[in-house]
């Protein structure tokens, strides 16, 4: 039955009980975490099992993200909508689901197609866990520790997902790598069930159909267009129009949007230039790592030689390094501001993006481990402010699609880094894997550089006192403007919210 309440987002849970929530969400983040890095370690023996070419290989890996990028701003409202605990179990189910059709896949195209249906459940994990977190922990300084140890999980998914599947690749195939997302799946099932209270914004937001059209034509058109480049030839007619039509669609969306009072995509957001470049420090920080994932797999298993379980403790340096530097992060964005970590964060991102650039099939272990090792910090200390300025000082009504909107843009930035720094690295000219593989990515690895330089710039950017003004203000436009009339000295949002027990 429904109860009333005086605010749904106001019902905060115990101490314990919210510790038990954030357990709960960050298992989805793991789920998601593992099914990200095993795959990656898979993509030598999908690549041999399935005589896939090296765009095949970047379609299994960006079908995912490309789908996930595209329903993650609609999953996030409609969480809100109705009901953030059912959404969750839906995605977590639909997860589970894709996760067996993908190991039981014949072909190529089948194991794209089931990765399809893992996005799509995926795109209903992350951001709505996080609105979840953002509700349930509404103390700034506990919320950010929340997120340190939700940024910890990722390191956690991030140092077991390449031994994991190593180990399974070797002792099985590459089909068992997503059948260990099944039991996790099941049991956070379960878990949430018995744990999580359901909650909803006071006022349900409106379907926006043609903006979600318009976000997925966007994104599919661009990564397309940048995977079949290196084939099609970058001034090609066929590139240079769907490029076109990608930079169309992005800026009609934005058009669009703003004229509707409940868009898909709340482009309003980004007049707080604190929130754009935490949007912008996403889609960077995750195009690095994903075309990290991508390329390095590929290099130690095809240009080293190593064995799936040796490529796997390869990349446990950088693991570790994020699974340390995440809660460090979140401790100094609480105490701090997000500032120190955005800094620390970039520039071990560039000094491991300078030491891959000479890398060769014979680099010495020791400049390998250092180079994963700075990657890892860079990474991890930059996650936590990411999310932390994404739903800092947003209303709390608003808790869905802010969070959404980080998580959009991080997969947005983990499909171009896939799809970018794969094709820089040779796209479908290596038709065979092997040494020669090293020396193609140095380009690739100049553009995390570069990619490490703009993040800090930003840090001092978006931390100015000019940057939290607009974000104070932009704050305060959307309270006012989502403020509904008052009713007898209630607000019409407290008659409307509820929930369910």
């Amino acid at each position: 039955m429904s109860v009333p309440v005086p605010n749904v987002e106001q019902v905060v849970p115990e101490r314990r009980k919210r510790i038990v929530i954030l357990l709960i969400c960050s298992m989805a983040l793991l789920v998601v975490g593992l099914d990200a890095t095993i795959v990656n370690v898979a993509l030598p023996s999908i690549h041999r099992s399935l005589h896939s070419s090296l765009s095949g290989l970047q379609w299994t890996v960006d079908a995912y993200t490309l789908v996930l990028a595209s329903l993650l701003m609609l999953s996030g409202s409609m969480a809100d909508r109705l009901g953030r605990r059912r959404v969750f179990q839906c995605g977590l189910a639909l997860f589970s689901l894709g996760s067996l059709l993908c190991a039981l896949a014949p072909s190529l195209e089948m194991l794209i197609a089931a990765r399809l249906l893992q996005a799509i459940g995926g795109s209903m994990l992350n951001p709505v866990a996080m609105s979840i977190i953002r509700n349930v922990f509404v103390d700034a300084r506990e919320r950010a520790m929340a997120i340190g140890v939700w940024g910890a999980v990722f390191g956690v998914s991030m140092a077991l997902g390449p031994v994991l599947g190593g180990v399974l690749v070797q002792i099985s195939s590459w089909r068992a790598v997503f059948l260990v997302n099944l039991p996790v799946g099941v049991i956070a099932i379960v878990l949430t069930a018995m744990f999580v209270p359901e909650s909803k914004a006071g006022r349900a937001r409106r379907i926006d159909p043609i903006g979600q059209l318009l976000v997925i034509a966007a994104l599919a058109t661009m990564t397309y267009g940048i995977i079949d480049a290196p084939r099609a030839g970058w001034a090609s007619a066929r590139t240079l129009i769907l490029l076109g039509c990608a930079v169309a669609c992005w800026v009609l969306l934005v058009l669009y949007e703003l004229r509707r009072r409940e868009p898909l995509i709340e482009v309003r957001f980004f007049r707080s230039v604190p929130f754009a470049g935490a949007s912008v420090t996403a889609i960077g920080m995750f195009a690095a790592i994903g075309g990290f994932l991508f390329l390095n797999t590929l290099y130690l298993q095809d240009a080293r030689g190593l064995s799936p379980l040796d490529a796997g403790l390869y990349t446990l340096p950088m693991a570790g390094a994020m699974l340390v530097a995440a809660p460090v992060s979140g401790r100094l964005v609480g105490s701090r501001g997000t500032r120190l970590p955005l800094v620390f964060g970039s520039l071990g991102l560039i000094a491991s993006g300078l030491m891959l650039t000479s890398v060769t099939a014979s680099t010495s272990d020791l400049v390998l481990f250092a180079a994963y090792l700075l990657f890892g910090i860079g990474t991890g200390m930059v996650n936590p402010p990411i999310t932390n300025t994404a739903i800092t000082g947003m209303p709390p009504s608003q808790a869905g699609v802010a969070a959404a909107v980080a998580s959009t843009s991080r997969q947005v930035g983990a499909t171009l880094g896939v799809a970018v720094l794969g094709a820089l690295a040779g796209g479908d000219t290596i038709k065979h894997l092997g040494p020669s593989f090293a020396i193609a990515t140095h380009t690739s690895w100049w553009i995390v550089v570069g990619i490490g330089c703009v993040l800090f710039v930003g840090a001092f950017v978006t931390t100015s006192r000019w940057a939290l003004r607009t974000a104070t203000e932009t704050a305060e436009r959307l309270r006012e403007r989502d403020r509904p009339p008052t009713r007898g000295g209630q607000t019409a949002e407290s008659e409307a919210a509820h929930v369910v027990v």
